[in-house]
């Protein structure tokens, strides 16, 4: 009888990395972001409702200074920073709320200018509940999704056919759910897509991230889609914006930066998750500007996620609000050069000019796919550990664990006195503990690739040369007069490689199929991949392939800060 072969859970854990899935919902007419489409109008003023009564609540007998700032600060964007995609009558409009004001700051009866007052702040409200809320159009959805996957296929056998040529060989092309990897608790939260309101909180390197884990959520994993905040300048005309007015992102205008306008930005967020609408946004707040995983996360969205959970609770409703940590892996990211500069601009202070982000012009983009699909490149997306709006992780039936495993109720983390009841210092609190949880996952969910290996081994060697030198010294440096040889970046390589094993045998971070590979391999491995839309090379090997060097050291320290808080440095 032939022995079995025992598979390990590493081996298995690689085997399955590249599995598609069906989808949690066969109709998508059944996903929760279709019916509260559907229901726009009822949402609205359930909106406009709750932001209302926030803000007459917490600035009780200050409500003509709130709305004094908001339209002072409205009537300088529409004249200093007006966009294509502002209503033709917004001028009019703030100019007019301007004179009712003072209108009715001057009427001497008190009931009638709190009335005043009111109906100023519901309009105001109402305005941007309009704007804010977003539509989705299964026709568009259906076109977009058929689209997508016909160009990222076409754009995968496109590329495979060339490599081939070039090889004279013959290769089947892969197809897209074998370029997106998603790995991880996928099937963990893929179980819990049914049991209540799933939010995603991804890392954020680049404004790409959200088209791109919107398609793998639905092209890979099976989920419904997401709703998220996509920026209103994306809306300023085109064809981005007759696709993102139907597809369900809900609008952000950065501009807006008053009180009543993030109020109801985080009633958006705060209502469709208690409506049960699965929702993704980034708790870093904007582009990991260093290339370094996120640290310090926003507490405002993420403080929602609790005061949904809380309110559900109030209404005995039984449904369970998820925390899913979502941990992208680019070996390339299109904005880098923007970033770093940015990056160090700040904390270099005079020694850096700022320059424009120009990562967005279409032939950056189409040039930026183009790479990523053609040549031997991926996208990896780890999603951790599911858990409750308190950093409980959660079991496949969706109940909260304590520490030792022990199912828990966390009703009871939301009463006093034996009543669950709204307490926004201790919620304030909750969100802190969330958002140190949520870190904490980024590390041990995060996937190294070769490429983020190789960056850290180069631009460490780099430092122990010139142990004297500042970073912002080193940076100066002139790349062209600085090689390394492969047999010392073959020596940090296994040093580094071996420590990555421990961490990852104790479950504090996750290893890519490629770290595996012997010395040589891992190196022209993370050297191929490590920047290659870039025009000026992080890493290269020379010709007679004994000497690495760097074309731009800001760019290799960029891709170096990923492995940046796992303690790596002293093993250098």
């Amino acid at each position: 009888m032939e022995a079995k072969v025992e598979t390990s859970p590493r081996q298995q854990r690689l085997r399955d990395r590249y599995h598609a899935y069906p989808p949690v919902f066969e109709d998508v007419r059944d996903w929760p972001i279709y019916k509260l489409s559907e229901l726009r109008d009822s949402f609205i003023l359930h909106l406009n409702k709750l932001v209302f009564d926030r803000l007459t609540k917490v600035h009780e007998g200050k409500l003509y200074d709130l709305l004094a700032k908001t339209i002072f600060d409205e009537v300088i964007r529409v004249k200093e920073e007006p966009w294509k995609v502002d209503p033709p009558n917004e001028k009019a409009m703030w100019s007019k709320l301007q004179k009712r004001l003072v209108i009715a700051r001057d009427d001497g009866d008190e009931e009638a200018q709190l009335a005043a007052y009111h109906k100023i702040l519901n309009e105001i409200i109402e305005r941007y509940s309009e704007e804010v809320v977003s539509t989705f159009k299964l026709k568009t959805f259906n076109f977009a999704r058929r689209f997508l996957t016909f160009f990222f296929n076409k754009l995968l056998n496109t590329g495979a056919a060339i490599r081939n040529f070039r090889r004279s060989s013959y290769k089947k092309g892969m197809s897209i759910h074998e370029r997106l990897n998603c790995q991880g608790a996928v099937d963990d939260v893929r179980g819990l897509m049914k049991k209540g309101t799933v939010v995603a909180v991804p890392t954020h390197f680049s404004n790409l991230d959200s088209i791109l884990i919107g398609y793998a959520v639905d092209a890979v994993v099976g989920l419904p889609a997401f709703t998220y905040g996509a920026g209103l300048n994306l809306y300023n005309a085109g064809y981005a914006a007759y696709f993102m007015n139907r597809l369900g992102p809900y609008r952000v205008d950065r501009r807006k930066k008053n009180k009543v306008y993030l109020e109801t930005l985080k009633g958006v967020s705060k209502l469709s998750i208690e409506w049960g609408v699965n929702n993704l946004f980034f708790p870093g707040g904007t582009r990991s500007r260093s290339g370094a995983l996120e640290n310090k996360l926003k507490m405002g969205l993420l403080g929602t996620t609790i005061d949904a959970q809380r309110s559900l609770l109030e209404q005995n409703k039984d449904r369970k609000v998820f925390i899913v940590p979502v941990i992208l892996g680019y070996h390339f990211v299109l904005e880098a050069q923007f970033l770093i500069e940015e990056h160090l601009r700040r904390e270099g202070k005079e020694l850096y000019v700022r320059k424009n982000d120009q990562s967005y012009s279409f032939k950056k983009v189409a040039r930026f796919i183009w790479r990523l699909f053609t040549r031997k490149s991926d996208i990896t997306l780890s999603f951790g550990k599911p858990m409750d709006v308190l950093g409980n992780f959660v079991n496949e039936e969706g109940e909260s664990l304590d520490k030792h495993g022990n199912v828990i109720d966390i009703k009871d983390y939301f009463k006093s006195d034996g009543v669950i009841v709204e307490d926004l210092q201790r919620e304030r609190e909750y969100t802190k503990i969330l958002a140190d949880r949520i870190v904490e996952r980024y590390h041990k969910d995060n996937i190294v690739l070769s490429s983020h290996l190789v960056a850290f081994a180069g631009f460490h060697l780099l430092k122990k040369e010139h142990p004297n030198l500042d970073l912002f010294a080193l940076l100066r440096l002139p790349p062209e007069d600085y090689s390394f040889k492969k047999d010392k970046m073959h020596e940090i390589l296994e040093k580094l490689r071996d420590r990555l094993m421990v961490l990852e045998e104790k479950g504090k971070v996750q290893l890519s199929p490629a770290i595996y590979f012997d010395n040589d391999q891992l190196l022209i491995d993370g050297i191929e991949k490590l920047g290659s839309f870039h025009g000026s090379q992080p890493l290269t090997i020379d010709k007679n392939y004994q000497l690495i060097v760097s074309q731009n050291f800001k760019i290799l320290y960029f891709y170096h800060n990923r492995l940046t808080g796992y303690g790596l440095e002293k093993y250098v």
